[in-house]
């Protein structure tokens, strides 16, 4: 009798031992396949449970028709499980997002067949053809200064997603603000800096000039089953400060309102902030994700279009870049987002964009905004879908 127990307990904890190893295999498989959020963990538990199943056979705990009840059960709630899952994700994926990770830049690439980057009527009265700037900058400007590098470098290849040997890339406005203050880029086309980024340049003694090259719209776009049409600027601040929160009490249904927001340091998460002034944002929706390195983390919400939702880009991103017919953009206190209510200053969230520098010593670089100013660069800013600066 005790051998028999002592065999079973061999037999238990090699068992354990064995699911326990496929376990740890099969979560680092499926952390390393993105599923850290879900996957893992469903791993973990079905390998404890399978493990009590197996240890609770081996010692006939359970007769034949209870185990099979068991193991059927743990299968069955297995599949429902992952089936519920999936069907989650289908939906929040199917939902309409306006997201820059979402854009392939790779179509506007300088000198690429049938590339979308604008050309000039005229051949351009200004060339580089050495000691080339290094450009990057904002994903919704890159269109525009890869028309600018398609008029003004040299015929070659500027992959926008090679940062080891273009001369060309685009980060995001973020990583562009810190290439630049680290002195590893000349130029970066983006909104004015946040007070972060301004800090950050202070300290490392670096002084950044703000070139205006264009001017755009501060928009805020909701799902274009919402009826509700325009805001005014008092209803947006509202709501952003969380004092208002439902649709009803802007002349929409009576649904609470999903006011995302944009990461720090981003061009429009800055401009929301300078828009708030003194008045406090609340918190931005968050969602959990997952990262191999440091886990579970949280980070903004990107927007998704769902029919209480509420978020804000600029103009060209929103209208041409990404574009979405689920999308409707607001008018803002009874004026709609165009050039030319731009143009007229009628549009109360117009705002220039800008080529920022950093006391780069590249004799290129204030000629070549000289000519980004110029009639020809303005021309350039215009066709690409920006207002120009007159």
């Amino acid at each position: 009798m005790k051998e028999s127990f002592w065999t079973k307990l061999l037999f238990s904890f090699f068992a354990v031992g064995v699911i326990a190893f496929l376990g740890f295999i099969g979560s680092i498989i499926t952390a390393l396949y993105g599923g850290l959020m879900f996957y893992t963990p469903l791993v973990a538990i079905l390998s404890v449970v399978i493990a009590i199943y197996v240890v609770l056979l081996i010692f006939n705990v359970l007769s034949r028709r209870t185990s099979n009840i068991v193991l059927l059960s743990i299968l069955g709630l297995s599949v429902l499980v992952t089936a519920a899952y999936e069907i989650k994700q289908a939906y929040i994926n199917s939902i309409a997002t306006v997201d820059d990770r979402e854009v392939n830049l790779v179509q506007y690439e300088p000198f690429a067949e049938n590339t979308k980057a604008v050309t000039l009527d005229k051949p351009s009265t200004y060339r580089i053809d050495n000691d080339l700037p290094k450009l990057d900058g904002a994903t919704a400007l890159y269109p525009l200064y890869s028309a600018f590098v398609q008029s003004a470098y040299p015929a070659a290849s500027y992959n926008p997603y090679d940062f080891q040997t273009s001369q060309v890339i685009c980060s995001s406005t973020p990583e562009a603000y810190k290439r630049l203050i680290e002195g590893e880029t000349d130029i970066i086309f983006v909104a004015a800096p946040s007070l972060a980024q301004q800090k950050h340049a202070k300290r490392k003694g670096v002084e950044l000039k703000l070139t205006p090259i264009g001017r755009e719209a501060f928009v805020f776009f909701v799902n274009k089953r919402n009826e509700v049409t325009r805001l005014s600027t008092a209803q947006l601040k509202d709501i952003y400060a969380g004092k208002i929160t439902n649709w009803k009490d802007v002349g929409g249904a009576n649904n609470r309102i999903r006011a995302f927001q944009r990461p720090e340091d981003s061009g429009s998460q800055t401009m929301l902030q300078k828009f708030m002034g003194d008045t406090t944002l609340m918190t931005p929706p968050k969602e959990d994700v997952a990262d191999i390195m440091s886990g579970i983390i949280k980070q903004t919400s990107s927007y998704r279009n769902y029919k209480n939702a509420l978020g804000y880009s600029f103009l060209f991103y929103a209208s041409e870049m990404n574009q979405s017919g689920e999308i409707a953009l607001l008018a803002i206190d009874g004026v709609k987002p165009d050039k030319e209510s731009i143009r007229s200053g009628q549009y109360p969230l117009a705002t220039e964009f800008y080529a920022v520098t950093a006391g780069s010593d590249n004799p290129n670089i204030q000629p070549f905004l000289d000519w980004m100013q110029s009639a020809q660069g303005q021309e350039l800013v215009e066709k690409t879908g920006y207002t120009s600066l007159k």
